[in-house]
């Protein structure tokens, strides 16, 4: 199985759709197999994340042209009715709505869809939702940025007994790489154009295209090496 890169473009559009073309574009020659958007977050009128049918019929769009498969995370309730008409391939589901609204993240995955759920606000060993095949778990931390003291349980192994990837919210990509060595499946790391933007947090703890370039590259790597090395 090869590794699922996905590129968290998230908000680091900062409200200006005009930026979603460059990002995506971005994030596909670095090497993604999906963008990522978050819907039902900060999304009131005048607020960053407002998406309307139009921004996402767009993104689809320039998604399609670049041939990068888009993804959103599903906040709210009104969030994911908006977007079942869609018929994405898959959902994302965050740390937050694991907690919040967890009869939410059922309808979801009752879909029977490929879910990818964030496990960063879960504090017992016993993962939710066990009751669903078509879930995978992503280990995180929910702390904007991550720092590597703040990793305690880290795993040791990623398989799909535990958890098949991870969403990182650390500086830099040591721990994505660090993950892919222990057998994670599936890389969520934040993407933008500008580490400097002070609009939101996000864009501190993301990457630049050349650095999710190497992410990628090096991940690769690191996989089939371990491929070979399991197999002896």
């Amino acid at each position: 199985m090869s590794i699922i890169f996905i590129a968290e473009i998230g908000m680091n559009h900062n409200g200006n759709f005009g930026l979603l073309h460059e990002l995506i574009k971005q994030a596909s020659l670095s090497g993604a197999n999906i963008a990522k958007f978050q819907l039902g977050w900060r999304d009131k009128p005048n607020e960053i994340n407002k998406i309307d049918d139009e921004t996402i019929e767009l993104i689809i769009k320039i998604c399609n042209y670049y041939e990068i498969e888009p993804m959103f995370s599903i906040i709210k309730e009104y969030a994911y009715e908006k977007i079942k008409k869609y018929n994405f391939k898959k959902y994302k589901i965050a740390s937050r709505t694991v907690i919040e609204n967890p009869e939410l993240v059922k309808k979801i995955l009752a879909e029977g869809k490929e879910t990818f759920v964030s496990l960063g606000m879960w504090e017992s060993k016993k993962k939710p939702f066990l009751e669903f095949s078509n879930i995978k778990y992503l280990w995180c931390k929910s702390l904007y940025p991550t720092a590597i003291w703040d990793l305690k349980g880290f795993p040791a192994y990623f398989n799909l007994n535990t958890y098949q990837g991870i969403s990182d919210h650390t500086v830099g990509y040591e721990i994505p790489l660090l993950a892919i060595s222990r057998g994670a499946q599936i890389v969520e790391k934040h993407f933008t154009l500008d580490k400097s933007d002070t609009t939101i947090r996000d864009h501190a703890l993301s990457l630049l295209p050349n650095e999710f370039k190497n992410m990628v590259e090096i991940g690769k790597g690191i996989k089939k090496a371990k491929d070979v090395i399991d197999n002896l």
